[in-house]
């Protein structure tokens, strides 16, 4: 409780103030909780003095409510600048909103060790093999209308679980994207490869995203997209992902939701509004740490998608595009982003649109920052 009341005083958050007459005070409370380790023994005991918010009463203390939420991005993002902030009496922090964080000498370490391992228990994965990579590069998954049906509510319960993994398990956003997809009418076939998904995790849980102390702060971002290649509607699938120097701080794979697009360059195109969308996001909350960034890259592998935002006479000819991307046109006019042209091979967000075999799919998991830490 001392610790909690020298924080109070050493960080100058409050001022004292005299009590007002025409205003309801809110007494506070101590909350007394144990701080644990990923085993789940105790390390140290918390104590928080928190204010009886529940003592309100609605439109007599207040008209609104407003829940606060952590972006995953905005969590990452300032793990990157913790070497840089004064550490606090209560130590290092070890779990984090869901993620568990090892901060060392040379970079800090983020991970979800701890709920992989109770994944495994809970769908009874610890005897089975593991596997090298997420999704079979030789299966096409489709509707699979002669399949046997499965239990509905244990296939969400997995999705689920495999979705709330991928905060820091990017090699893993493709495979359980395209599973998501068959929730409403499962079959044994996509079981299968749902369970692919957790023997592979099985062979990786020690896998966490590195992010090292030395480096740049650069944002950049990298955007692809793997035209028609649903095999069910043919819809195309976008993958972006933002860095900060060498620091993965922002990734997602989405089908589109029509097949409006009819050419690579189109798909592209929106693919590369998606990634301007984010990285202005970013580029706005990196200003909470003091840090400018103008004409922020977006690496994109399609010369015909690039001559898009930057000619207008081929601006003119993709008027049927959703209005809503070409606001990229006009940031790359202010500069505040450039579009540049990386090689497929050099394109990370690859990683994000469809499978790969072992190989190439390690290169890109290296690329990325995700490393087994020893």
């Amino acid at each position: 409780m001392q610790e909690e009341l020298n924080q109070f005083e050493r960080n100058k958050v409050w001022e004292l103030v005299k009590r007002p007459t025409h205003l309801n005070v809110i007494g506070t409370k101590w909350v007394f909780r144990n701080k644990m380790n990923e085993e789940g023994s105790v390390v140290r005991n918390k104590a928080r003095l928190v204010a009886k918010g529940y003592c309100q009463e609605e439109r007599i203390d207040f008209d609104e409510t407003f829940a606060p939420i952590a972006r995953l991005e905005a969590i990452r993002m300032f793990l990157v600048y913790a070497g840089k902030f004064e550490m606090s009496m209560m130590g290092e922090p070890t779990f984090f909103l869901g993620l568990q964080v090892k901060q060392l000498k040379n970079g800090t370490f983020i991970s979800q060790t701890k709920y992989t391992r109770d994944l495994m228990k809970k769908f009874g994965m610890e005897e089975k093999s593991s596997v090298k990579i997420a999704m079979n590069t030789s299966v096409k998954m489709d509707v699979d209308a002669d399949g046997k049906h499965v239990d509905q509510t244990r296939y969400r319960a997995l999705i689920g679980s495999l979705l709330y993994l991928t905060a820091s398990r990017p090699d893993i956003t493709f495979a359980v994207g395209v599973c998501v997809r068959f929730q409403s009418a499962p079959k044994e076939s996509h079981v299968t490869a749902d369970k692919r998904i957790l023997r592979y995790l099985k062979g990786s849980q020690e896998v966490g995203l590195w992010y090292p102390k030395e480096g740049g702060f650069k944002l950049i971002g990298y955007s692809y997209s793997d035209y028609a290649g649903c095999r069910v509607d043919r819809k195309s699938t976008s993958g972006t992902c933002q860095m900060l120097g060498n620091r993965l701080i922002s990734w997602f794979s989405k089908k589109k939701n029509s097949i409006a697009t009819t050419s690579t360059a189109e798909a592209e195109y929106i693919a590369a509004g998606n990634c301007c969308a984010q990285v202005l996001w970013m580029r706005q909350q990196l200003r909470d740490y003091e840090v400018e960034q103008k004409e922020i890259p977006i690496m994109c592998d399609n010369i015909s998608a690039i001559a898009i935002t930057q000619n207008p006479v081929l601006h003119s000819r993709t008027k049927h595009i959703d209005v809503r991307y070409h606001f990229i046109r006009d940031h790359v006019e202010k500069k505040d982003i450039t579009m540049e042209y990386i090689l497929t091979d050099k394109q990370l967000a690859d990683i994000f649109t469809k499978p790969f075999f072992e190989i190439r799919f390690e290169e890109l998991k290296h690329e990325l920052g995700l490393i087994e830490l020893s």
